[in-house]
């Protein structure tokens, strides 16, 4: 991960608007965000990557980012990766893989979400989630 002064903004704000959530296992949420952040290899990745799901999954707005001083590039590729629940999720992802940042992100969030270890109980409901991982990253591998 690359340290910047912009990175390090990202990573306080995703800490700040992930800090009160869990993941399905308990595990404070913003470890998933610094986790997918620690294989990307320049700023722009890694400043998507901590913010990847804080408009899904916060009170966050994309507008917001721009006003924090992220680049243009930065908050199309978090916009592209926000999931609207009324696109269906295959074309969601098929959209989002003409931009290289989302892309790379995607695929490494798809690979920490793919992790079963992280969970305590592997449930059918969980191994059809792994099933539509795969088929995401095939997508994203085309």
């Amino acid at each position: 991960m690359i340290y910047t002064k912009l990175t390090k903004k990202a990573m306080k704000l995703c800490f700040e608007k992930h800090k009160d959530q869990v993941d399905r296992c308990g595990i404070p949420y913003p470890f998933h965000p610094f986790h997918v952040a620690e294989s990307m290899m320049d700023e722009d990745t890694t400043c998507v990557a901590l913010l990847h799901d804080i408009v899904e999954d916060s009170d966050m707005a994309l507008e917001q980012l721009h006003d924090e001083g992220f680049p243009d590039e930065v908050v199309e590729a978090v916009k592209l990766l926000t999931h609207d629940e009324s696109v269906p999720y295959f074309e969601y992802v098929a959209v989002l893989k003409d931009n290289k940042i989302a892309r790379e992100v995607k695929m490494a969030d798809l690979k920490h979400n793919s992790d079963i270890s992280r969970l305590d109980v592997v449930t059918d409901r969980d191994l059809k989630r792994m099933e539509k991982y795969k088929k995401a990253f095939e997508i994203l591998e085309q």
